[in-house]
């Protein structure tokens, strides 16, 4: 396929850049892209659909192996923690959608997906950690539930390096924002590992506590991808 033919298929490659002057991706002295059967646009839906796709495995694992420990440790911590794993891997699933289909508004409604989910999770947690305050339960297995913690923070650390590097190259606000929280989520993973020092040492109340400050940092997440899913449909308009 000519030089001329192949850009004329895949259309105009101006494109805005910060200062507000227009760039042409396509480099006509150094052929800055390849020229080939595979336009641009199914090459990045790929791309994206691989990178969400890694972030569900990595996610989902370590929420499988959290919810097996959970069965011996019966930590309200932990639980808050594996539901939003679970619920922060399957946003995966409409992301990877929307870069499928290579829509802009498919991946703006995938993230406010994303928030949605949040929210959730972090209302369930809430609740069993209410539970937990009113009927306190004693927890055995403290060496598996601080496994547990170091295993969601290493899932979501890797799956918040995955889908930050996917959105810096996809130029997603909506991977960026599931990224930026996966990446704290990491850290609150280790108030699980807290949890299971401090009941060791005694303080019983510091898991379904725990749970609490697990659950208000979702919240805060929720909000924070709002703001930057809103923000970027707002800027769209």
């Amino acid at each position: 396929m000519g030089h001329t033919s192949t850009c004329d298929a895949e259309g105009a490659h101006d494109h805005l850049g910060a200062g507000g002057e227009r760039h042409h991706a396509h480099d006509h002295a150094g052929h800055g892209h390849s020229h080939g059967l595979v336009d641009r646009s199914i090459v990045e839906s790929r791309d994206g659909v691989k990178t969400v796709s890694i972030s569900l495995a990595v996610l989902t694992g370590a929420a499988i192996a959290q919810t097996i420990i959970f069965v011996s440790t019966n930590s309200v911590a932990l639980l808050a923690d594996l539901i939003h794993n679970f619920g922060d891997g399957l946003t995966a699933i409409p992301l990877g959608i929307a870069f499928y289909l290579r829509s802009g508004r498919g991946e703006r409604w995938a993230g406010l997906a994303v928030v949605l989910a949040i929210f959730i999770s972090a209302m369930v947690a809430l609740y069993e950690t209410v539970v937990r305050f009113v009927h306190p339960h004693h927890l055995t297995h403290l060496w598996a539930l601080a496994g547990a913690g170091a295993i969601g923070f290493v899932g979501n650390e890797i799956a918040a390096r995955v889908r930050l590097r996917g959105g810096e190259r996809l130029d997603s606000p909506a991977l960026t924002a599931d990224g930026n929280h996966a990446r704290i989520d990491s850290f609150v993973s280790l108030g699980v590992v807290g949890s299971a020092i401090a009941v060791a040492l005694g303080v019983p109340i510091a898991d379904p506590t725990i749970g609490v400050v697990i659950t208000l940092v979702i919240l805060k997440i929720t909000w924070d991808s709002w703001h930057t899913i809103y923000g970027a449909g707002a800027h769209d308009h």
